[in-house]
C-alpha cells in the first residue's frame, strides 16, 4: 500500500464551479470546522456564562465531550477516510448526492441535539446511522480492491459506532455505565486511529517535506507494542477500576511514543508549519499519557490528561491533516501553504497550553485559562474556515477533477 495520495482523473470532464461534493474531504472538512466554532461557542456560553441549552436532557459536560468526539472529530475522520480509501484502492468513494446524504445524516444529528435535545432516540438513529453508513462506504471499495488488511481501520470505525450507541443508551437509562463507557471508549478509539494514520503518513510527509535525503526510522517493536498497549489501556481504564494498572500502561505508552517521535525528529521540520504542527499535535497526545500516569500519584484532575488527548492529539493533529490534505487535493503546493497557516497553528498551540498546562501550575486562574483557550480555539478555526472554505467549495486550481 502506498501512503501517497493519488489523483483519479476522468479525462474530458470539465469541472463545475461548485465542487463541494466532488470528494469526501470537501464537505466534511468544511462542516467540521464550522461545527467546531458553533459547538465551542455554545459550550463557552454554558461553562463560562452559565447560559444556553439549559434544557439539555444530558449534562452539558457530556454533551460537550460527545459532540467534540462524535461530531467534530468523526466528520474529519469521514472526510479523510473517504478520500484516502479512494486513493488506496483507485475505486471511487461517495460523491455527489450520495455524499450529500451521508453529510446530511451527520448534520441532522448535530442540529437535532441542539434544537430538540429531548429527542434522544431520533438523534441516536441519525447519529449511529451515520456511523454505520460511513463504515459501509469505506468497506465496499476496500473489499472490491482486495485490500483486506485495511479492514483493521474499518473495525475502529465500526467500534466507534458501538461506543456512540453505548453513549445514547446510557442517556436513555438503558445502560448504567453507557455514558462513561461510550465517551472514553470513543476518545481512546479515536486516539488509536490517529496514531495508526500518523504512523502511515507523518514519516512520509517529513521525508518529502524537509528536502534532501532523509529516511526516518520506524522500529517494529514500537509499532507492535503501541497497538497492544493501547488496547490494554483502553480495556483497563474504561472497564475496570484498576487505576494503578491504567497508570502503568499509560506510562509505558508514553515511553513507546516518545521513542517513535524521537525517531521522526528532524530539526528542519520547524521551518515547515505543515510538518511541525503534526509533530506538536502528536507530542500533545503522548503528554496525555504522561499526565494519565501521574494522575494517581500527584492527585491531578483526570481532565488534564483528557484535554491533552483532545486538544493536542485530536484537535491539533486533525487541523494539521485537514490543512495538508486540502492543499494537496485541490492542486495547490503543499510545500508552500497559505501565509495564515503559522497563525492558525500557533493559536491552537496557545489553546493547548492554556487548557492543559496553565491550570496545573496556576489553578487559581483556571476559568481565565479556559476562557483564553476558548478564545484561541475560536480564532484559529475562524481563520482556518476563512482561508480554506473557498478551496473546499471551488474546483481544483489545476483543472483536474476531484
Amino acid at each position: 500500500m502506498t501512503t501517497q495520495f493519488l489523483h483519479i482523473q476522468q479525462p474530458g470532464q470539465k469541472p463545475h464551479s461548485f465542487a463541494l461534493f466532488n470528494l469526501g474531504f470537501r464537505p466534511f472538512f468544511l462542516f467540521a470546522a464550522l461545527f467546531s466554532i458553533v459547538s465551542i461557542g455554545v459550550w463557552a456560553n454554558i461553562y463560562l456564562r452559565g447560559k444556553g441549552l439549559t434544557n439539555l436532557p444530558i449534562a452539558p459536560q457530556q454533551w460537550h465531550a460527545h459532540e467534540m468526539l462524535f461530531g467534530y472529530t468523526m466528520a474529519v475522520i469521514a472526510g479523510f477516510l473517504l478520500t484516502a480509501v479512494r486513493n488506496w484502492t483507485n475505486i471511487p468513494t461517495l460523491t455527489g448526492f450520495k455524499l450529500a446524504l451521508l453529510l446530511g445524516l451527520w448534520l441532522a444529528a448535530r442540529i437535532l441535539m441542539l434544537v430538540a435535545p429531548n429527542q434522544v432516540v431520533a438523534t441516536l438513529i441519525l447519529d449511529v446511522g451515520f456511523n454505520v453508513a460511513l463504515t459501509v462506504a469505506v468497506t465496499i471499495p476496500l473489499v472490491q480492491a482486495g485490500q483486506m488488511k485495511q479492514l483493521g481501520i474499518v473495525s475502529k470505525i465500526l467500534l466507534l459506532g458501538v461506543a456512540n450507541a453505548c453513549f445514547y443508551l446510557g442517556e436513555l437509562g438503558q445502560f448504567e455505565q453507557g455514558v462513561r463507557w461510550g465517551l472514553y471508549t470513543g476518545l481512546y478509539l479515536i486516539l488509536s486511529l490517529i496514531f495508526v494514520m500518523a504512523r502511515r503518513v507523518v514519516p512520509f510527509f517529513i521525508e518529502r517535506g524537509v528536502g534532501g535525503s532523509v529516511q526516518l526510522r520506524n522500529r517494529a517493536w514500537v509499532d507492535y507494542s503501541s497497538l497492544v498497549l493501547m488496547a490494554l489501556f483502553l480495556l483497563v481504564d474504561v472497564f475496570s477500576d484498576w487505576t494503578k494498572i491504567a497508570a502503568l500502561l499509560a506510562a509505558l505508552l508514553f515511553v513507546v511514543h516518545v521513542v517513535r517521535l524521537y525517531d521522526w525528529y528532524v530539526p528542519s521540520i520547524w521551518k515547515k508549519p505543515l510538518l511541525w504542527v503534526l509533530f506538536f499535535g502528536y507530542g500533545g497526545a503522548i503528554l496525555g499519557f504522561l499526565l494519565k500516569a501521574l494522575t494517581p500519584m500527584l492527585q491531578l484532575s483526570p481532565y488534564f490528561a483528557v484535554h491533552a488527548f483532545a486538544v493536542g492529539g485530536v484537535a491539533i493533529m486533525t487541523v494539521g491533516m485537514m490543512a495538508r490534505v486540502t492543499l494537496g487535493h485541490t492542486g495547490r503546493d503543499i510545500q508552500q501553504g497559505p501565509r495564515w497557516l503559522p497563525l492558525i497553528f500557533m493559536t491552537l498551540v496557545i489553546a493547548f497550553i492554556a487548557r492543559v498546562a496553565m491550570p496545573i501550575f496556576f489553578p487559581s486562574y483556571t476559568l481565565e485559562w479556559i476562557g483564553l483557550a476558548v478564545a484561541a480555539w475560536l480564532y484559529a478555526f475562524t481563520v482556518f474556515l476563512w482561508v480554506y472554505a473557498p478551496m473546499l467549495i471551488k474546483p481544483r486550481v489545476d483543472g483536474q477533477p476531484g
